[in-house]
């Protein structure tokens, strides 16, 4: 009976300041929903990364510049340029047993124009065997030729949407548009393939690999290297094959001081898939923050709700209430507005998660909305733990004041 008129009393004194108890509340709905918000786009980001890189094939052979040790990413993941990986070595990769094709690659960005039609776009440098590589194919027209390359040729193949964006119903093929003012020849479009990774691959220029290199962006090296394997089976012994043929090509004798790294599809999803993990737990800890800020307001507001209720305190304590009755009111009180608010935050959260996935999905992109039914416990457990936790020093001076001197001072 006593828990339910603590029920009733919290009910009631919330109620007589319903604008103090909201906005008290807003920085747990805020944090709350933020933390839902933030482990949904991480995992539904997580779950495109890894869709994407198992749609690739499970017979890649990826090449990238830079060292990493078994289980990390070579620095080029995070945007460093290193620029050890050569044209050559691509060819020479090419020539190993069991490899059946092999793309080396190079991107920018760019204006591209055709008269008064003008779009930024991404342009990838590669060469012929990029169709066999990331199995796809050419809609209309024809793809690069090892001549386009050899020749320095300026042609260019459109993505599909890039296509529709620029020519709208126009045939494209043997149109001449310009690559931030360089002429270009259309010579083919490429099928509809949809979003890779956090890129939509429609929306791509594709030029030969070395007038990417010495026209467009001025270098002599390139981003890195995909091999296409035989079968499954021989993956390992040609990661071992390459990599001893960039070690004698870069005059590498230590293979501790190696300054390349080869992964399969299978490395790179663990690693990918460790490194998502772990930037989604860092963002929704960081989101977490904002639920202890919430507590701190939650305290504050508590300490005026005891000064202001200092006479309701004298009098229940000298009608025969005890210590632990005025403790239990207070932390009731705290503990119920941050639940309550745990639970909008929720609300909130779910919304805003569901309106980013159809945002992304809008833009192409296969974006699942994943919410995971234990960060929502987590979330409002979190949330009820904060008004525990911050509501416990103003109830416990309210539970020590003495019933004269609260009777005095009202």
């Amino acid at each position: 009976m006593r828990f339910f008129q603590i029920i009733k009393n919290t009910k009631n004194n919330l109620s007589l300041n319903k604008t103090r108890t909201f906005l008290t509340m807003l920085g747990i709905i805020i944090g709350v929903a933020a933390v839902i918000a933030i482990v949904s786009v991480g995992a539904g980001a997580q779950e495109l990364l890894l869709a994407q890189v198992k749609a690739m094939g499970s017979n890649l052979i990826g090449i990238l510049p830079g060292a990493s040790d078994d289980k990390g990413p070579p620095a080029a993941v995070f945007g460093i340029e290193v620029t050890t990986l050569k044209y050559d070595d691509a060819l020479e990769i090419r020539k190993l047993p069991d490899i059946v094709a092999i793309c080396a690659y190079v991107t920018g960005r760019g204006t591209v124009g055709y008269f008064n039609q003008n779009k930024e776009l991404n342009y990838t440098g590669v060469l012929p065997e990029y169709l066999t590589v990331e199995d796809t194919a050419v809609a209309k027209g024809r793809f690069i030729k090892q001549e386009d390359n050899d020749n320095m040729a300026r042609n260019a193949v459109l993505g599909s949407k890039a296509a529709s964006d620029i020519f709208g119903q126009e045939n494209p093929l043997e149109k001449q548009i310009k690559i931030n003012q360089i002429t270009f020849k259309v010579v083919g479009v490429m099928t509809e393939r949809g979003a890779s990774g956090l890129q939509n691959q429609d929306e791509q220029v594709f030029i030969p690999l070395k007038i990417a290199q010495k026209i467009m962006l001025g270098i002599d090296h390139v981003a890195f290297i995909r091999a296409k394997v035989d079968k499954e089976a021989n993956i390992e012994p040609s990661i071992g094959r390459v990599k001893d043929l960039l070690r004698f090509r870069h005059r590498i004798k230590d293979a501790s001081k190696d300054d390349f790294s080869v992964r399969s599809t299978a490395q790179a999803l663990d690693i990918l898939g460790s490194i998502t993990q772990a930037l989604k737990m860092f963002l929704a800890a960081v989101a977490a923050i904002s639920l202890v800020v919430g507590g701190i307001g939650i305290m504050n507001i508590m300490f005026v709700t005891v000064s202001e209720r200092t006479g309701e305190i004298g009098l229940r304590k000298a009608v025969g209430a005890k210590r632990k009755d005025i403790l239990l009111q207070f932390l009731v009180e705290s503990a119920v507005m941050t639940s309550f608010g745990g639970l909008i935050g929720v609300a909130l959260g779910l919304l805003i998660s569901a309106a980013i996935a159809l945002g992304v999905n809008y833009f192409g992109y296969d974006w699942k909305l994943i919410v995971a039914p234990l960060s929502i416990f987590w979330a409002v457990f979190m949330a009820a733990g904060v008004g525990l936790v911050f509501g416990l020093w103003p109830a416990n001076r309210a539970s020590l004041m003495s019933p004269m001197e609260a009777l005095r001072k009202q």
